[in-house]
């Protein structure tokens, strides 16, 4: 389905993060490591690009966080040699989610408010951690999450630069197959666990999206080959839910305003032409 290649995915990357730091005139990046793929796979790939002595990664988990999740990240960041910290966020969560009760004057926080208030913490300490030390924070969003609106503005889509935003997830999983075959870096757990934003207690992402082999098809034909519902209905897919993506995509447009840059390894990036690094 995918016209290019993984290992050109791979070498587009690598050489598109190296292009940005030479060009931005930095040399360091600071990631946040969650334990999932994709935080992996960025990570993986910055190390390649930049040295892992130029890379940090952040753990932050909160009380929805799993043990196996954050042994991942731990496993991840010394597979790699790189430096990281760990900065659980329970007590700040739990301190602005008193605050809030008393701002919307005793009404209970919405759990999409209190699930958003986590990313936007996480996303706070990164950019903390980019500013005290002088490096840029990495994306770890993909187009697939940033295509349905599975993303948290202010809080996960913040960053310097999008690295994977133009791959879709199961292109993901393949990529970090193709880093593990290089060099195994990335823990298997980390690839063969059900992918989860981990915001509270048992999410997985197919409690909002369908499964991504089923998702990724959809909005491939509806993003890079520009098919109408009807042309992606005959090929095999319910029209009930290619409509129900389309409506996602109009409901969550306008963050794409708000976004990074992104590296584009594709010929229909989500982002402005003026958001758009090539790297091919």
């Amino acid at each position: 389905m995918f016209e290019t290649g993984i290992d050109i995915i791979h070498r587009r990357l690598v050489t598109g993060i190296a292009r940005f730091f030479e060009n931005q005139g930095m040399n360091k990046a600071v990631i946040g490591i969650s334990g999932g793929i994709d935080s992996a796979v960025v990570l993986a790939l910055a190390v390649e690009a930049l040295g892992n002595e130029n890379v940090t990664g952040v753990l932050m988990p909160s009380q929805f966080s799993t043990i196996h999740s954050v042994t991942d990240a731990v496993e991840l960041a010394e597979n790699t040699d790189v430096q990281y910290t760990i900065v659980p966020i329970e007590g700040i969560y739990h301190k602005f989610a008193k605050e809030l009760t008393q701002a919307f004057r005793e009404e209970e926080a919405k759990e999409l408010t209190l699930e958003n208030l986590q990313a936007r913490i996480r996303g706070t300490l990164l950019m903390a951690f980019s500013n005290q030390k002088g490096t840029l924070l990495l994306n770890t969003s993909n187009k697939s999450e940033i295509s349905a609106g599975y993303g948290t503005l202010y809080g996960d889509l913040c960053g310097a630069l999008m690295v994977i935003a133009d791959i879709y997830k199961t292109q993901v999983y393949s990529l970090a197959r193709y880093i593990n075959s290089i060099k195994p870096v990335i823990p298997e757990s980390t690839i063969t666990k059900p992918p989860s934003a981990e915001l509270r207690v048992g999410q997985k992402d197919s409690d909002t999206l369908p499964e991504y082999s089923i998702l990724d098809p959809i909005l491939y034909y509806l993003t890079d080959k520009n098919e109408d519902i009807e042309t992606i209905v005959s090929k095999g897919f319910d029209k009930e839910l290619v409509s129900s993506i389309i409506a996602m995509q109009k409901r969550s447009a306008f963050k794409t305003y708000q976004l990074p840059p992104m590296l584009q390894v594709g010929d229909s990036p989500l982002l402005p032409p003026d958001k758009c690094i090539k790297t091919g």
